[in-house]
Parts: C-alpha cells; sequence; structure tokens
C-alpha cells in the first residue's frame, strides 16, 4: 500500500491513507491538534517536471502530490510555495519553535521562499524551501 505503480494499487493507498484520517478524526480530542500529510515519493511516478532547485548534486527533485488534512488546513488551496521532503522537518521545527535544525548542512537551513518574480514556481531567494505554514489557519482556530 505505498502507492508505488510497481508494488501498489493507488486505490489501495488512498482506501490506506482514507482509513488513517478516519481513525483521527474518530477521536475528536486528537483531531483537534492533528495534521496529516498525505504524499508519494517522487519514484511513485506521480510528479510533474516543473522547476528544480540546483542545491546539490540531486537538486530537490521534481514536484509530487501532498494533501494536507487537518481542522486547522485551509481546504481547497493550492499552495505554489517551492517546498520538498525537508518541509516537512521545517514544519515541525517551526510549529513546536524547536531552535535547532539536523544539521549544518540539511536544507532545512534553507529559508521560506520567496515568491517575487514573473513565475511563482521558483524562489527569487534561491535556494529555498517552505515550511508548509501556507496550507493552515491556525490564527483562527482555537
Amino acid at each position: 500500500m505505498d502507492g508505488h505503480p510497481a508494488s501498489s494499487k493507488w486505490t489501495l493507498f488512498e482506501a490506506f491513507a482514507q482509513n488513517i484520517i478516519q481513525l483521527a478524526q474518530s477521536n475528536r480530542q486528537q483531531w483537534a491538534q492533528t495534521a496529516i500529510f498525505v504524499t508519494v515519493d517522487e519514484g511513485g511516478g506521480y510528479y510533474d517536471s516543473g522547476f528544480i532547485q540546483p542545491v546539490d548534486f540531486f537538486g530537490t527533485g521534481p514536484r509530487i502530490p501532498m494533501i494536507a488534512v487537518s481542522p486547522y488546513s485551509t481546504g481547497g488551496h493550492i499552495s505554489h510555495a517551492y517546498g520538498e521532503h525537508s518541509s516537512f522537518v521545517k514544519f515541525v521545527e517551526r510549529n513546536w519553535k524547536i531552535h535547532s535544525t539536523l544539521s549544518e548542512r540539511s536544507r532545512d537551513n534553507l529559508p521560506n521562499p520567496e515568491q517575487r518574480g514573473h513565475n511563482e514556481y521558483v524562489p527569487s531567494n534561491m535556494p529555498a524551501i517552505g515550511d508548509l505554514f501556507d496550507l493552515f489557519d491556525f490564527p483562527h482556530h482555537g
């Protein structure tokens, strides 16, 4: 149920994710403090060939789909902020006010992207990686 076309069926992956979300939602106290990120690995075949930042030899990789499910999510919002797998780490660090990063060379050290220019997918302050906070509306909850 990993969502990879070669080893799984997409419908099984969707059912697995739906089951996890429904279990979290069934506990109101838990759900009130929950954010679930549903995504796939770019090796799964579900990606687009948009811009890739050249942060190292491999770059950040192709864009992949990701859905945030939470009582705090903005719902229906499509983020244009440049993100990648370390965006999850940046989200945790910011949300729980962790003031140190994984290491001096890790991508969670990179600033959040600024989107000033003709292409909203290309950060004007490269290299930059988003922290996923634009997917949520925390001030209007709780």
